[in-house]
């Protein structure tokens, strides 16, 4: 954990308020039959002080992936019998897919995990502060195709915010920043720990509704996109 001085002001909030958080929330997904069989796994919600303010490090998974390839994800992934916590998953992983030094990083809290019934996973988000950010970047491509370290400026600017309609009846909040699409599992989570923070825009922004295929044309012509985002697979997760 970090002391309350190294934490920026901004990131206060959210440090002081982890610790009450109880429930799942509504990014939880109902674990139906596969309820008490879900592997735990665990993802890094790492935010830093970049050079153009606040900023999260996202990592886009490789096309070539059997589920969800092409998505915009947290670092993360499933726990190994020598992971000591939730928190040491997401750092060892996040470690494993873009390089980022653990000890640069200071866990703040976690949210409960979260049950995805269609990967049978328990998800643990894990949020931490990147204190002293390290070099990162892609560090196998079979997994991952991009790492970015996206300005919650940018993130949260008027026109990347959307709702997507996508497989199955889903419906949630998208962002389309930097050529990506942050939808699903991805994007509740981060709009949880945003409100909870305090890092939200005040306001109804009142996003448009888009399907999938739409949302992922709109990011591909967002500022700073290199191409066409891949369709994703493997459903909203």
């Amino acid at each position: 954990m970090s002391s309350a001085a190294a934490v920026p002001a901004w990131l206060r909030p959210l440090a002081e308020r982890l610790p009450g958080v109880t429930a799942a929330g509504p990014a939880r997904r109902d674990p139906g039959a596969g309820a008490g069989r879900a592997r735990p796994a665990a993802v890094l919600v790492l935010f830093a002080d970049g050079p153009a303010g606040p900023e999260v490090l996202l990592t886009e998974r490789a096309g070539t992936l059997r589920q969800h390839s092409g998505q915009v994800a947290f670092p993360g992934g499933r726990s190994e019998p020598a992971d000591a916590s939730a928190a040491a998953t997401a750092l060892r992983e996040a470690a494993e897919e873009t390089g980022l030094d653990p000890a640069g990083v200071d866990v703040l809290g976690q949210l409960p995990p979260l049950e995805l019934s269609h990967s049978q996973h328990s998800v643990t988000p894990v949020v931490a502060h990147w204190r002293a950010p390290s070099p990162v970047g892609v560090r196998d491509a079979a997994e991952v195709a991009r790492v970015e370290r996206v300005p919650l400026g940018e993130l949260l600017a008027a026109g990347a915010v959307h709702r997507v309609r996508g497989p199955g009846g889903y419906s949630g909040p998208a962002f389309a920043v930097r050529g990506l699409l942050v939808w699903g599992f991805t994007a509740e989570v981060l709009v949880r720990v945003l409100a909870l923070g305090g890092l939200l825009p005040e306001g109804d922004p009142r996003p448009v509704e888009l399907t999938l295929e739409q949302a992922l044309g709109r990011a591909a012509g967002a500022p700073g996109a290199a191409g066409a985002p891949r369709p994703p697979r493997g459903g909203a997760a």
